[in-house]
């Protein structure tokens, strides 16, 4: 467990913060003396995270696929906080698991809104915000789907791709500015999007990983605030992989 305090004066903004991997980050940086917002849907779990977390938070409930409920987020949490050094996109959903040919088109429609277009406007309206300080650290939680598919989940896969690619380009555009921005792509993690999840769907995935075990919120977490950390200075556009050896590039 870190016990430094490598985020104090800084201010970062996770969505999806109100449990999983978003959650553990959000832990992380308030426990090494950052400041912290947390973006997420559940109102009420957000009514609980301060005395859940053992500090202070300002959190702004919000559906991510609302430009103007996200602009107004980020006006609010830098009027509230002073500033924005730290965006970790971390909200998210899998859906159901058919083939490809038998997928909801409005599901479809609806993973791709959240897992791509929140990151997009949260990107879009937290930028400037980092632009005016000449620093910043983005990390967008992609997945190792993004790289491989994986079958009977089609949408999901083809979000996290995206996520891949627009890190890329965002990162390209900033790398000339104090801004890193960068994406992690983990492996399963025992979450509460696994509830969305077939069971055949999670042992396909856990039969895919070297290690033979899903990883952990916390090794995520650590990963995370090392691309979100000032020691991330000469890494950005690129993928940090938290995938037990399911992949390697």
């Amino acid at each position: 467990m870190a016990d430094n305090k490598r985020f104090e004066g800084r201010v970062a903004v996770v969505t999806g913060g109100a449990s999983g991997i978003g959650y553990g980050a959000a832990a992380r940086f308030l426990r090494e003396g950052g400041q912290i917002a947390v973006w997420d849907r559940d109102a009420a779990a957000l009514a609980g995270l301060s005395a859940k977390l053992g500090g202070p938070v300002h959190t702004e409930a919000l559906d991510l696929t609302n430009p103007e409920a996200v602009k107004a987020a980020a006006d609010n949490t830098a009027a509230k906080l002073g500033r924005i050094d730290i965006l970790v996109n971390s909200a998210g959903i899998a859906g159901p698991n058919p083939v490809t040919w038998e997928y909801p088109i409005d599901t479809w429609k609806l993973i791709l809104d959240v897992n791509i277009n929140g990151t997009f406007y949260c990107c879009r309206y937290v930028v400037p915000y980092m632009l005016k300080n000449d620093y910043g650290r983005i990390v967008n939680i992609a997945s190792v789907a993004g790289k491989e598919g994986n079958p009977n989940m089609s949408a999901y896969s083809t979000s996290k791709a995206a996520v891949i690619g627009f890190t890329k380009s965002l990162g390209k555009e900033l790398a000339k500015t104090g801004i890193r921005v960068n994406a992690l792509t983990p492996a399963t993690v025992v979450t509460p999007i696994l509830d969305q999840v077939s069971q055949a769907s999670i042992d396909y995935m856990l039969s895919k990983i070297p290690m033979g075990r899903f990883g952990t919120v916390d090794e995520n977490a650590a990963m995370i605030c090392f691309a979100a950390s000032e020691e991330c200075t000469f890494t950005t556009a690129s993928v940090f992989d938290t995938s037990g050896g399911r992949t390697t590039y």
